[in-house]
């Protein structure tokens, strides 16, 4: 099969799939599907990945979708007056958490490729007053943003999901201000991901069958010119990842990782 046409099918499927979720036709848990549809109202579903209680309370409502692997704000150090770029925003909770901590005099800018997510935190950010923080529609590959943008950047389970992670780092570091950072939550792979896996789309949009190898990940981000470069595994997340797409014994095969680095 044509290699662009492969990745444009996986791009369509993850856009379908996210689009169902901020319609609430499909339930989220972490990336996988219909598996805890019940823990996303408690907040205990972004507890279990590093949130705290307050953090959940002080977004508006419908802002946790239940969609990450980590809590990427708490990477950040972030400092007052900062812009930071949230690649893959969904319903904004993360960019609404980064909105408070860089307080007026800095920016949040979310981007998301799929319309339906770009609507939803839009509405979201209204009805929290949010005046600090944007969302735009684009692609992680081809970022709607001027270079040398912002301080810096974060994103919670949504590389493993581009089928070009080369593009998405050597953009990341295009709109990064020099000094800048990243600090991501993501799913990597810890053993080769069965064929079987990877011939299910669903995988693909469960953030399983897209995700890198931890050597791979770090030649990519050097390859792109970050320093510094960091790959944390969380072992202790294989267990909730199981839990994502039941049947498959995903948590045998990728985990969670915090991953950061700088532009010089």
């Amino acid at each position: 099969m044509n290699q662009t046409i492969q990745n444009d099918e996986v791009r369509r499927k993850v856009q379908e799939r996210y689009a169902g979720v901020a319609q609430n036709r499909e339930d989220g848990c972490g990336c996988g599907t219909g598996c805890c549809s019940g823990v996303l109202e408690s907040g205990t579903g972004a507890e279990k990945l590093g949130y705290t209680s307050d953090d959940v309370a002080s977004v508006p409502e419908g802002s946790d979708m239940g969609l990450g692997c980590g809590n990427p704000t708490a990477l950040a150090s972030i400092k007052a007056g900062e812009t930071i770029l949230d690649l893959g925003s969904g319903g904004g909770f993360d960019a609404f958490l980064c909105s408070k901590q860089t307080g007026p005099s800095g920016k949040v800018i979310g981007v998301d490729m799929t319309s339906e997510m770009v609507s939803k935190a839009r509405k979201n950010a209204a009805s929290g007053g949010y005046t600090n923080v944007e969302f735009r529609l684009g692609e992680i590959e081809n970022l709607p943003v001027a270079d040398g943008t912002a301080d810096l950047i974060i994103s919670n389970c949504v590389i493993n999901l581009s089928p070009d992670k080369s593009r998405v780092f050597t953009e990341a570091f295009r709109v990064l201000k020099p000094g800048g950072r990243i600090a991501i939550s993501d799913i990597v792979a810890l053993q080769p991901i069965p064929e079987s896996m990877k011939a299910d789309f669903s995988t693909y949009t469960g953030c399983v069958a897209g995700a890198a190898f931890v050597p791979d990940l770090e030649a990519m981000l050097a390859a792109s010119g970050f320093v510094g470069i960091r790959v944390d595994v969380k072992e202790t997340s294989r267990q909730f990842i199981n839990g994502w797409l039941p049947g498959h014994r995903a948590g045998e095969f990728v985990a969670s990782a915090n991953i950061t680095a700088r532009k010089p």
